[in-house]
């Protein structure tokens, strides 16, 4: 599975509602792109102060390495990838993206 982590710094006027609404048209594309099966929004919690301005971010979860490929080539994802980079302090400047490959119990095929 690939665990996509997106880390952002929006820009000082963009709105709870506005981010609100850009989470939501990113949460939309869980079930409209195949292989995307989940997505998670929110704040930075942390309490380490390591943030260097990231105060927000979301992670998706994808089947594979295909699927992540498809999802960003996915004419929804950019869409929904350039409504949020708008809404960003210094555009693409304003997000770090980082892929994570990880075992999920429910992908994983059994052991015999």
């Amino acid at each position: 599975m690939i665990r996509h982590c997106v880390f952002v710094k929006f820009r000082s006027g963009v709105s709870g509602d506005e981010r609100a609404e850009i989470y939501a048209g990113l949460a939309a594309l869980v079930g409209q792109i195949d292989g995307l099966i989940s997505a998670d929004f929110g704040p930075n919690i942390s309490p380490e102060s390591l943030a260097q301005g990231f105060k927000d971010g979301f992670i998706m979860d994808l089947v594979d390495e295909a699927a992540r490929d498809r999802y960003l080539v996915d004419p929804a994802h950019q869409a929904a990838g350039a409504r949020l980079v708008a809404a960003l302090e210094g555009g693409r400047d304003g997000l770090i993206v980082f892929d994570l490959q990880v075992d999920h119990p429910n992908l994983t095929p059994p052991k015999n």
